[in-house]
């Protein structure tokens, strides 16, 4: 993969742009609810997870997903580089074997991602560098494949 991407961090770095990653403790969550704690999924008061490679503690999945985008970027060379979130969201509802899947839990992981982003810091491994955010998405998107939950992410349902 890295000969196919540097290249393209050079580009990104030359041109001043940033890093853009998809953010989503739903998928990680949902792909493994009996290891990973919803609260730590959802912003919520948890103990949250000590890395000792780094020997930061992380007290929300989010701000671990885009470390691990800084540690890859600083392994090849782009330690400067800034991550941003293109998108970040929970699923409304989901299918049985999808777990997480609420409008409750997403209401709770949109409100606590607001306020995360409101304070402007960084990440443990980027503590001066704020954290910039998209949410996904407006609205449901009622017609896209796959299942149940890839159709419920938006604010909104699709007749508004």
């Amino acid at each position: 993969v890295l000969p196919y991407m540097r290249p393209l961090l050079q580009f990104f770095w030359e041109v001043g742009s940033p890093f853009y990653i998809n953010a989503y403790p739903f998928l990680a969550y949902k792909s493994d609810p009996d290891h990973i704690d919803i609260r730590y999924a959802l912003f919520e008061k948890n103990p949250g997870i000590y890395d000792p490679k780094t020997k930061l503690h992380y007290d929300n999945m989010f701000d671990a997903q885009i470390d691990a985008a800084y540690a890859a970027l600083e392994k090849v060379g782009f330690d400067k580089m800034e991550v941003i979130v293109s998108e970040t969201g929970w699923a409304s509802k989901g299918d049985p074997n999808e777990a997480g899947a609420t409008v409750q839990n997403a209401r709770t992981y949109n409100h606590n991602l607001r306020k995360r982003l409101l304070k402007k810091k960084g990440t443990p491994y980027r503590p001066k560098m704020a954290v910039k955010a998209y949410i996904f998405a407006l609205f449901n998107e009622n017609l896209k494949p796959g299942p149940t939950s890839e159709r419920n992410f938006g604010l909104f349902k699709p007749d508004g």
